[in-house]
């Protein structure tokens, strides 16, 4: 056995246990609901994993760079690139005028320049494109755009923050603004209120594999591009119109990503761009790697915001009316914040129930990289001020803010319907959180805690819950369909291609299983070719969770079509009814009669009976009205909870986390070891997003937080201890496959439970305080003793008598 072959073995081992964990296995070589290792882990723990830069170039290939522009927002006064032109190894020099086509990357308004014109929006746009010799040579000539000599510019007025954004009323598309009930009254009314602000800061992708494009041309004005990208038909579609070319020219393949988190979602785009551009112009393969800084000061990040909340709420915390306006900041250019901007909206509830609400979320239009997707699509920042909310509400009436959560929670047939107007059917969030609360002990933790502070007075513990609901399905309704094809060859082996795209959340894996479920085979037996436009056409982003549950099912149907023609075919050598034919353990039975699977695909391929299949999949009930914000987005919604313990340093501002408790819903799993890798995963990297990873422009518009020296991303050291993870057991009331749920983006909302312990950890060093500290997120040391000093000089300022009695709070979570 060599080392691959040991720890693929140890893998599955440790994959098994411990057994509560997992879904029993259907059968003894069972293929789904067991927990097997990633399709590819033996080559990525090999490094043999193939991804697009690591493909063979061929003979007469060129590098790509871009050179960027120095301001945030100017105007070209003239442009001289000779001396770009004669830099060593330096083919040709390219820019707008260059492009036959259309001059835009932008997947919904046709806003984001490939290359600029005339004006630069933001400090990193790419002015031009240098073709060289080698990747080096490339990077070297365009680094010459820092010349003046280079590009001349008229610096323009730049608006850098979301809050001058909206001051000035600049926004890259109209307000959205859902409104139920008469929350103004209810607020009015109630015997309590509170009022305030927040901020949430944006952050990185930082993929282990940055953004890169190899554009190979073809006979026939075809061009073959490999890109790293989570939507290959979208990359075919905008080259197509880059050269003015039918989509038919443009092949886009994608074996694999070294990660993507929604950052090659749309934002490849440029890069397929101007690497197809070059190859197209030049008659040679042409590569585009972007360096990490590049790629940072190009490339959008999540959505960072800023908050003006109000609520009214009754004694025991439940929430009677509330208010809150959500600014986003989107970049200079509309990219995708209009479906963000929706998604924050639909998850403002997150698992409570609002019966008279106002919510407003802006698109903010500064001159920054172009926001676009994260894991979370705006779920997060949407839900995240709703729990901040709910911290201080309970902090106002002196409550365990778990109490008032559970005031709160949807429930009851009265109390079951979002402000979008979607009923929430198969609502577990109730039973999941006594599981969570009964298995962290979270009531006697929270007494050893008091116990705890009461004697230190510098290291101060916190502890928190919060819970998740987050719905599953893209919320523009024609997205949610997927194609996949089916071969099976005669030799019985099976090959899968879908269009959904593998970054290393298991796709692959999980899709493979579902075909060797249907066919009885063990996974070895079934394979996953690239993703290829040529072969599956028109597919949707892999995105919104729904990766497994869209092309699973389109899978699974040409799966079964196949399936359904060689049981007609054994019925008839074997005796017996089609509909009793059984597919297992690479045997083909019925009738008391069984033949091996591969037999049965030979004398099929003998008798003529097709052995492929296409399946396509639209999910069921999705409907949404954009103008109204009213529908049922959500095919179904995954649930899930944590508690989380902290300490901080009050002296340093420091801060560890100690123990993590965590609970997620992913229905029946298809493979409980990449699902819980996924909870795991998206765990640290909500934590990073909401405590380390803070995103900071200089005066004059440049990302200073750039590089992994300046950008801090959690750290195996950063997990706790004590991290216990669990998936809850609950087959999905819909019938997706093996009734699993998405698992990819809700986990990564469990560690708002992290923020707010730190939050609760700064309030035991202040006891007096009447208001909930004013953190802002990311929570970084720096933040915490701002936090703290606030808290010390509201409590210094209020009168004794007046401490913890206040009907009405005022809260300022912003970094000044």
């Amino acid at each position: 056995m060599n080392r691959t072959d040991a720890f693929v073995e140890r893998a599955a081992k440790q994959a098994e246990s411990p057994a509560e964990n997992h879904a029993a296995p259907q059968q003894p070589e069972a293929a789904i609901g067991v927990a097997l290792p990633h399709e590819s882990a033996a080559l990525h723990v090999s490094g043999e994993a193939t991804y697009t830069d690591d493909i063979a170039e061929l003979q007469g290939t060129l590098h790509a760079a871009l050179g960027l522009s120095r301001h945030a927002h100017a105007r070209i006064v003239s442009m001289d690139l000779d001396a770009v032109k004669k830099a060593p190894g330096v083919i040709a020099v390219l820019t707008a005028e260059d492009i036959p086509g259309e001059n835009n990357c932008g997947p919904v308004l046709h806003d984001d320049p490939i290359l600029a014109v005339n004006e630069v929006l933001y400090l990193g746009q790419p002015v031009f494109a240098v073709i060289a010799e080698s990747h080096e040579l490339a990077r070297r000539a365009a680094a010459l755009a820092k010349s003046d000599d280079v590009i001349r510019y008229e610096p323009l007025n730049a608006i850098l923050t979301p809050a001058d954004a909206k001051a000035a009323k600049q926004f890259v598309l109209p307000p959205l603004h859902l409104k139920r009930g008469d929350p103004d009254a209810k607020i009015a009314a109630a015997p309590n209120r509170i009022r305030g602000t927040f901020e949430v800061g944006g952050q990185e992708q930082f993929y282990l594999e940055g953004q890169v494009a190899y554009a190979v041309p073809k006979e026939m004005d075809g061009m073959l591009v490999y890109s790293s990208t989570q939507h290959p038909s979208e990359m075919q579609q905008v080259v197509a119109h880059m050269l003015d070319w039918p989509a038919h020219n443009v092949v886009c393949e994608c074996r694999r990503m070294g990660g993507g988190f929604g950052g090659k979602e749309s934002q490849s785009a440029l890069f397929a761009c101007v690497a197809s551009l070059a190859a197209k112009l030049l008659r040679r393969p042409v590569k585009l790697r972007a360096d990490r800084d590049d790629d940072f000061m190009i490339t959008g990040k999540r959505h960072d915001a800023i908050y003006e909340y109000e609520a009214g709420f009754d004694d025991n915390g439940r929430i009677l009316g509330a208010r809150v306006e959500i600014a986003l900041r989107a970049g200079y250019s509309a990219d995708l914040s209009g479906a963000v901007a929706t998604r924050a909206v639909c998850h403002f509830d997150n698992a409570y129930y609002l019966s008279d609400v106002d919510i407003v979320a802006l698109c903010c239009k500064t001159n920054t990289q172009s926001n676009t997707a994260f894991r979370g699509f705006g779920g997060p920042q949407g839900a995240l001020v709703m729990e901040v909310m709910l911290d201080s509400i309970a902090r106002q009436l002196n409550h365990d803010p778990l109490d008032v959560r559970l005031a709160n929670y949807y429930g009851i047939a009265e109390r079951d319907t979002t402000p979008y107007g979607q009923r929430v059917e198969d609502n577990i969030i109730a039973a999941l959180t006594d599981d969570l609360l009964d298995s962290s002990d979270y009531r006697a933790r929270r007494a050893a805690i008091a116990e705890f502070n009461a004697k230190s007075p510098v290291l101060k513990r916190g502890l928190a819950f919060s819970p998740v609901k987050f719905g599953i399905s893209f919320n523009v309704p024609f997205l949610n369909q997927a194609g996949a094809l089916v071969h099976v060859y005669k030799d019985g082996s099976v090959l899968v291609n879908h269009g959904g795209t593998e970054m290393g959340q298991g796709l692959n894996t999980k899709v493979a299983q579902v075909v060797a479920n249907e066919f009885g085979l063990p996974l070895s037996r079934v394979r996953v070719s690239a993703t290829d436009t040529s072969k599956i056409a028109n597919t949707s982003a892999t995105a919104a969770s729904t990766g497994s549950d869209l092309n699973g099912k389109a899978a699974e149907a040409a799966a079964r079509t196949i399936r359904a023609r060689l049981a007609e075919l054994v019925a008839k050598q074997l005796g017996g009814n089609a509909g009793d034919v059984r597919f297992a353990n690479g045997e083909v039975t019925v009738n008391g009669g069984a033949m091996p699977f591969d037999q049965l695909v030979g004398a099929a391929y003998l008798a003529r009976v097709q052995l492929w299949s296409d399946g396509f999949y639209a999910t069921p009930k999705v409907h949404w009205d954009a103008k109204t914000l009213t529908g049922h987005p959500f095919y179904y919604f995954a649930y899930g909870a944590a508690v989380s313990e902290v300490v901080i340093d009050t002296l340093t501002g420091e801060w560890k986390l100690l123990r993590a408790d965590v609970l997620h819903d992913a229905g029946q799993s298809i493979n409980p070891a990449i699902d819980l890798g996924q909870v795991e995963g998206g765990f640290i990297q909500g934590m990073g997003w909401l405590t380390t990873e803070e995103l900071w422009w200089s005066r004059d518009g440049r990302l200073m937080t750039h590089a992994p020296s300046t950008y801090k991303i959690p750290a195996v050291n950063d997990t706790p201890a004590a991290f216990h993870v669990r998936l809850y057991q609950n087959p999905n009331a819909e019938p997706t496959v093996f009734r699993s749920k998405a698992v990819g983006e809700p986990p990564l909302l469990l560690p708002f439970s992290v923020f707010l312990a730190i939050r609760d950890a700064i309030a035991a060093a202040v006891p007096s305080a009447q208001h909930a500290p004013m953190l802002r997120a990311p929570a970084t040391p720096e933040a915490i003793l701002d936090a703290l000093d606030a808290l010390h000089a509201q409590s210094a300022s209020e009168p004794a008598s007046a401490q913890g009695t206040s009907k009405e709070a005022t809260t300022s979570d912003t970094n000044a």
